[in-house]
């Protein structure tokens, strides 16, 4: 019985060895052999390890007295081998995410470590697929730690946006200039300006060029941060976790191109605050509008979605909903804004700006559309068209209002010296803004009011050219009315040729001449001719008449009945003569060419007929006492004074 027990003993001590060294069959039989020379009973121990399966197609022979040394055991499945492996890997990748799970881990941030990044990855792929409760509870662990490591590596990889930095860099690296026009607030009109408002109305578009990755990206996320992003989400996604990825990716990207539209100057203003605002605030914002809109879709989004293509490479699908999410914020604000100015009130200082916002998404709108794919980019086409519908109707119905305002214009005050109307400069600068615009407003005016008919001056004529008669045709008419205010036919004469010469040359010195033509030109021109003609007859007839002999007694006749009526024409010539040069001095017209072709005709006109009558009758007055009152000018003396006409001097100066 002793001898029984002790075999017991010795039995359960080897298998306790075997079973310890059981990772390996090889090793068992190894330790079975091994034993063996120890105690020869234990190789006839059949229960010391199972048979293996194929012992009975060898022949049944048990695995101790197999002679071949080679034949103690099969070889190892490989499959096993394998599986074995696998489960080592996946139990130490267990024990990193409970690791860093622990409360010894503290705050500690994976990625704050390049190697323990690389392990905690490893670990976390290698979790993706195992089974069983406890690696799937891991594998929850391991997402939500590597979501959160995601979201600190996308707020700690962005580099700052100081305001006056990013916008002047991204302006000067995009090249987006705007063209610099002349402004509503410099057309000299105060009068005007409570139809027309006041302000700057330059607005504009600059061109389009190529953004390399380099200029933009360091504004948005560094290149080292975009490969650890591109590490987790590559994992994560393979997990089944794209969803809270995105979540995550949109969120924190989405607060982030918000704020670069605040840092661009930018800010999110309801359609009650846009009505709200003055006009001088509100029209730095719609110039900040016009820059920002061309910074964001070419420089800011354009390079997002570069980002995303590269952060989501390995699911096209992840790519385009994470910048959805981060973009559509962005896009939404900057639409809503131009909306709010579409269907706004409408006054004519905005118009340019309008224009201006018109043209810059009209010309970004492809590219806009091209950043988004799917339902989102059929979502963002479908409003950025609808918007940029409005403010087309915005523009045709500002220029009617701009009609309206020259038509209705009703200022009563004369201008001293039959100067330049503040309306006619404010109208023809205004008008000449317009053609800056005519490839827009010949495509937005198409259908404009027709109504006018001028002759053949509308004839073959572009919608904005048609436009252009009919607002400049409006100040023509107001101007004729404005003329009325003078009493003075001759002033009355001055001040239409003053503004007609004014507005042709606004005409032919601009695109405005393509517009309207030689033809039109040619016209006014001679209409000018006929103010000019009507001045010297109002003006000058009077003088003229003194200086004929109609009406003078015969030399037949008494001598002293003569010399009477030479005094009577030599007085009231004098008087009128000095009564034009201190009236008509004071007057001014604005032109040197026409001030001195009108001094010439003055000349031609009046010194020829003075120079005839004191020639053919100095002889009926000269040896008398007073001679020298009534032929007080020699015509060298008129001519001096001639050239003091139009140069608007104060009186009594």
């Amino acid at each position: 019985m002793a001898a029984a027990g002790g075999q017991e003993k010795v039995i359960a001590a080897a298998q306790h060895i075997v079973k310890s060294l059981a990772n390996s069959k090889n090793a068992a039989d190894d330790m079975i052999r091994i034993l063996s020379g120890f105690d020869d009973r234990l190789s006839l121990m059949s229960d010391l390890f199972p048979p293996p399966p194929n012992a009975a197609a060898r022949g049944g022979a048990p695995a101790s007295i197999v002679e071949d040394e080679s034949d103690l055991g099969e070889e190892p499945d490989p499959d096993d081998a394998r599986d074995e492996e696998r489960d080592a890997e996946v139990e130490a990748a267990v024990r990193v995410v409970e690791r860093w799970d622990s409360p010894a881990a503290g705050d500690m941030l994976v990625f704050d470590s390049t190697e323990d990044a690389g392990d905690y990855l490893a670990a976390a792929a290698c979790l993706v697929g195992a089974p069983g409760a406890r690696v799937e509870a891991a594998l929850q662990v391991a997402m939500a730690r590597l979501e959160e490591e995601f979201r600190h590596l996308l707020i700690r990889g962005m580099s700052s946006l100081a305001g006056e930095d990013l916008h002047a860099s991204l302006l000067r690296r995009l090249s987006l200039t705007v063209p610099s026009f002349s402004s509503v607030s410099d057309l000299d009109c105060p009068s005007f300006a409570s139809h027309a408002g006041e302000g700057d109305a330059s607005g504009g578009a600059g061109g389009r060029t190529s953004v390399s990755d380099e200029e933009i990206s360091p504004y948005l996320i560094t290149p080292d941060t975009i490969s650890a992003l591109r590490d987790i989400a590559d994992v994560m996604l393979r997990a089944g976790y794209a969803p809270e990825l995105c979540q995550v990716y949109g969120e924190v990207r989405r607060d982030t191109l918000m704020e670069c539209l605040v840092v661009l100057g930018v800010d999110k203003m309801s359609l009650e605050e846009v009505q709200r605002v003055e006009w001088g605030v509100l029209d730095g914002k719609m110039k900040k509008w016009i820059q920002t809109l061309k910074v964001v879709i070419r420089g800011l989004l354009a390079e997002e979605r570069r980002i995303c293509g590269q952060i989501f490479a390995a699911d096209a699908e992840a790519e385009d909903d994470c910048f959805t999410e981060a973009a559509k914020g962005c896009v939404l604000q900057l639409l809503n804004f131009g909306d709010a100015i579409a269907i706004g009130r409408r006054s004519s200082e905005k118009l340019f700006r309008i224009l201006g916002m018109y043209e810059a998404l009209a010309e970004v709108l492809p590219e806009l559309e091209g950043l988004f794919s799917g339902e989102a980019r059929d979502f963002i086409k479908e409003e950025a068209e609808g918007i940029l519908a409005r403010l087309g109707d915005a523009v045709r119905g500002t220029v009617a209002e701009f009609a309206n305002a020259i038509q209705g214009e009703t200022s009563r005050r004369a201008l001293p010296g039959g100067e330049i109307h503040p309306l006619t400069r404010y109208v023809m600068n205004y008008v000449r803004l317009l053609a800056d615009y005519s490839r827009s407003l010949n495509h937005l005016l198409e259908d404009w009011d027709t109504e006018l008919e001028n002759g053949g001056d509308n004839a073959n004529m572009t919608p904005l050219g048609h436009c252009v008669l009919i607002l400049i045709t409006h100040l023509h008419t107001k101007i004729e009315e404005k003329a009325m205010l003078y009493e003075d036919e001759a002033l009355q004469n001055i001040f239409l040729m003053n503004n007609l010469l004014y507005i042709v040359q606004k005409v032919k010195d601009s695109e405005l001449k393509t517009l309207l033509g030689d033809n039109w030109i040619r016209k006014r021109r001679g209409q000018i001719r006929r103010y000019s003609t009507g001045y010297l007859r109002s003006s000058w007839t009077r003088v003229l008449a003194c200086l004929r002999d109609d009406g003078l007694p015969q030399t037949m006749g008494s001598s002293s009945a003569l010399k009477a009526s030479l005094k009577e024409r030599f007085k009231n010539f004098n008087l009128a003569f000095e009564e034009l040069y201190k009236t008509q001095t004071t007057w001014r017209v604005m032109d040197p060419q026409l001030r001195e072709e009108l001094k010439i005709s003055i000349s031609e006109k009046v010194l020829p007929a003075y120079r005839s009558f004191v020639g053919r009758f100095r002889g009926q007055l000269e040896g008398g006492r007073s001679s020298a009152r009534y032929i007080k000018y020699n015509p060298e003396d008129l001519e001096n004074h001639v050239s003091d006409f139009f140069e608007g001097r104060r009186p009594n100066a």
